[in-house]
């Protein structure tokens, strides 16, 4: 059923105590999907960039699946205008599976039988874009006073090498907030949050001290930048209620993650050292197409030798 919950919502507050306690693991998922993708105009004036296929799968349809590998089975989409289509790709089409299973395509029927059984999928619409921490505030109706995931919708991880399930039973042993990092290089740190951290006694785990919203390399205090997962404690909505809008006039979850970490909750991190597939921007996306496109046991092997001579012949 659709849930609706604006952002100035009451609800309970959680203080820094209650967000350090270790949580039951979290099972569902907010996915923010409200924006307007400009850079892929105009493929996304009707099309949502969600639904743009990465060989023939939509992107959107790729993060379901990681959640739903990690135990997540409810998610919220946060929708905006002409973006339902997002939500009948995971809705069963009798029509077309009647007409699979008289032609005998079962593999082509298993395919769009698939998503419809990853999650339980509901929506709400977010009335204009005002920042992500604006839409993950549509998520407190839904998430039912616990611990979620929140989930960006354009970028995902290679199935073999999962981030969630460690994020997730990070969270549940340590409470507060956990994100996901990426090392980066030098000149990359201004197109991100980078964070100041401590290092514990696992190399990929690290203690967050401080986040810095895309920093010059000079003010950098790390290369570890934030990526598009992050688990939330259920506090994370009156933080966000408690801040202003910060960059843009929008409501930043990165400036409600800060305050909570001011006021003692406990941030930690999870170092990723495996693919993530970053297709927000025509380039990456391009190149996911491709690296997935090359893995496929069914086209790999001729995508690769065209893929080959057509580089060959435009480097001759």
């Amino acid at each position: 059923m659709p849930v609706d919950t604006p952002a100035n919502a009451s609800a309970g507050t959680g203080n820094a105590a209650d967000t350090a306690k270790p949580s039951r693991r979290a099972t569902r998922a907010v996915i923010p999907a409200a924006g307007l993708a400009t850079r892929f105009l105009p493929a996304t004036k009707a099309v949502p960039k969600e639904l743009l296929p990465v060989v023939d799968r939509p992107v959107l349809q790729y993060i379901v699946e990681e959640a739903a590998a990690a135990g997540i089975g409810d998610i919220l989409l946060v929708t905006g205008r002409g973006k339902t289509s997002m939500v009948e790709h995971f809705d069963r089409q009798p029509y077309l599976e009647e007409r699979l299973i008289a032609k005998g395509d079962t593999e082509k029927l298993a395919a769009v039988i698939h998503p419809t059984e990853l999650a339980e999928i509901y929506t709400c619409r977010q009335a204009e874009p005002l920042g992500l921490g604006h839409a993950v505030s549509y998520g407190e109706g839904h998430v039912g006073g616990e611990s979620f995931a929140v989930l960006l919708g354009d970028e995902f991880v290679d199935e073999e090498t999962p981030l969630l399930p460690a994020m997730l039973d990070l969270q549940a042993s340590t409470g507060g907030i956990v994100l996901a990092f990426i090392e980066v290089s030098e000149q990359e740190v201004n197109r991100y949050g980078i964070a100041s951290v401590q290092y514990t006694d696992s190399p990929d785990v690290v203690q967050v001290t401080g986040l810095v919203e895309k920093p010059t390399p000079a003010e950098a205090p790390s290369n570890l930048a934030v990526v598009g997962r992050y688990i939330l404690p259920f506090g994370i909505f009156d933080a966000i209620r408690r801040i202003k809008p910060g960059s843009g006039g929008e409501i930043q979850l990165t400036d409600a993650m800060a305050l909570m970490l001011s006021e003692g909750t406990p941030v930690h991190g999870i170092v990723y050292r495996g693919i993530r597939y970053d297709t927000g921007l025509p380039l990456g996306y391009l190149q996911a197409v491709v690296e997935l496109a090359c893995q496929r046991d069914d086209l790999g092997p001729a995508f690769r030798a065209w893929l080959t001579n057509f580089v060959a012949t435009v480097n001759g």
